[in-house]
């Protein structure tokens, strides 16, 4: 059994710090993951890549194309979509080889249709599963975002969305815990365990928007109080602890371990005659 995590998110929101943060941390810890960049039009990452889809297919190659007439976000779905041909599973099941590290992470693209409600990811995740992967989904938010009542209903919808679609044990993580202020993270605080419905109606969300769709705003916080669907991790890259307890989350998410052998020891006791 092999493991992996596909790493998820809008742009900006700390995918690539994530694996990073997460890859350099395992190293301490004597333990080997690597890290696959699946987003075509990445620049720059701090992180030792396994493989990289950019020596398959590039955005930039998509979009100067004479024959094609796509923009950014076009260009980046044909990509995507171009990885999941069989020539693009091939070249991808031949990168991965055999590999039997701890965990693989899969960096993947920014554009958030491609998990709410197109099938290309949850295509990728049963083509990896075909492949003896056990797969989860690290849905990453950036925590500066959620600070805001609104915002907060929003980023939790669209993790809902992308936990439907994907259908693999999920994970939410708020990154760039260290970057907000003392104010930033109580406000926070409100939101990581809340009655969500009972916040929605508070202090925090009057608006003239809010007032006139109170009652659809008031309906979403309680699916996702009633049924508690969506909780989040807060992350903190320059905490270790911090880190230690994301990866705890995301082995037992993956059950990672279950299916190892018992390591054992033979002991060999001390003859009596010896202590004559």
């Amino acid at each position: 059994m092999r493991y992996c995590q596909l790493v998820l998110g809008p742009a900006g929101s700390g995918k690539s710090t994530y694996c990073a943060a997460i890859q350099k941390h395992a190293e301490t810890m004597n333990r080997v993951i690597s890290v696959v960049n699946l987003d075509p039009a990445a620049e720059a990452f701090s992180y030792e890549t396994l493989l990289d889809v950019r020596d398959l297919i590039q955005l930039d190659d998509v979009l100067q194309a004479e024959d094609m007439d796509f923009g950014p976000n076009g260009g980046l779905v044909f990509c995507m979509e171009y990885l999941l041909e069989p020539d693009g599973l091939d070249w991808l099941k031949e990168q991965l080889g055999d590999y039997e590290d701890d965990c693989l992470l899969f960096d993947c693209p920014g554009q958030i249709e491609l998990y709410t409600h197109m099938d290309v990811m949850k295509r990728l995740v049963q083509q990896l599963q075909a492949w003896d992967f056990r797969v989860c989904a690290v849905f990453v938010l950036d925590a500066g975002y959620m600070v805001d009542a609104a915002r907060f209903l929003s980023g939790s919808l669209t993790a809902l969305a992308t936990m439907v679609q994907l259908e693999v044990p999920h994970i939410n993580i708020l990154t760039k815990m260290d970057l907000l202020n003392k104010a930033a993270r109580e406000q926070l605080e409100l939101f990581l365990e809340p009655e969500i419905h009972e916040l929605l109606a508070s202090e925090h969300s009057i608006s003239r928007f809010n007032k006139k769709y109170q009652k659809l705003t008031n309906a979403l916080g309680k699916v996702l109080d009633d049924f508690s669907l969506v909780r989040y991790v807060p992350l903190n890259i320059n905490n270790e602890e911090s880190l230690t307890d994301v990866l705890i989350q995301t082995d037992f998410a993956l059950q990672y371990g279950e299916d190892l052998d018992v390591r054992s020891k033979d002991f060999e006791y001390p003859d009596p005659e010896d202590r004559e």
